[in-house]
């Protein structure tokens, strides 16, 4: 877990997070974890969203929970997944809802959402690393934590970002953000067991370009 993995301008935010106890505690984990077990994704890829996607650039964020757990799956970046790897039902919700919600939108053959990334959508989970084949194996060790304070200083440090909390699990987040300055799109989990509950429809994607240029930023451009 060393700074030359992410963008510099994250350090004022990250270095110090690395320094605090419950840090330490989890570096000392991982660490263990990646002796005795597989541990996704790669170790140069933990902190791949904040290598693609700098403090500055920064417009949406979009918040997963754990990295996939399967072989070739993770690698960084949320619902993301190399090209060549399987698209994961949850992305392929988010490709149906983007070819209905975005004019002209086509849905890809992969999942690698690297794309996005670079244009400023940091692509999160708020656990970074999971034992191979063993979901969740890594929340409650640390993670949560630093993703929460990662949450918080954009929310402190920046304006007019948008907040895409998809499922009871990251809508919690949303007191971490300061809804004056930021807009939080909110709606259930594009898995298959909710999307039918309101993912499809909710439009998140034409919301965040429509706020993005009422504000004077550059839209996304959704297609990858």
């Amino acid at each position: 877990m060393m700074s030359d993995r992410y963008d510099a301008s994250w350090g004022q935010l990250i270095d110090p997070l690395f320094e605090t106890p419950k840090l330490k505690a989890l570096s000392t984990f991982v660490q263990a974890e990646r002796q005795g077990h597989t541990v996704f994704p790669p170790r140069e890829l933990v902190f791949q969203a904040f290598r693609l996607t700098p403090l500055q650039n920064l417009k949406v964020v979009i918040l997963g929970q754990d990295p996939y757990h399967n072989d070739g799956q993770a690698h960084g970046l949320s619902f993301s997944v190399p090209e060549g790897i399987a698209i994961p039902p949850s992305l392929r919700n988010i490709y149906a809802e983007l070819s209905t919600d975005i004019p002209g939108f086509q849905v890809p053959n992969h999942g690698n959402l690297t794309k996005w990334a670079t244009q400023g959508v940091l692509l999160l989970n708020a656990t970074l690393t999971v034992r191979a084949h063993a979901a969740g194996s890594h929340q409650k060790k640390g993670w949560e934590y630093f993703t929460d304070e990662i949450i918080k200083g954009i929310s402190d440090r920046t304006e007019h970002v948008v907040f895409m909390l998809w499922g009871s699990y990251a809508q919690k987040k949303s007191v971490l953000i300061d809804q004056d300055k930021h807009l939080v799109l909110t709606s259930v989990h594009p898995s298959p067991l909710s999307v039918y509950r309101g993912f499809y429809g909710s439009a998140p994607f034409s919301k965040a370009n429509a706020y993005l240029r009422a504000h004077g930023k550059p839209e996304i451009d959704w297609q990858v």
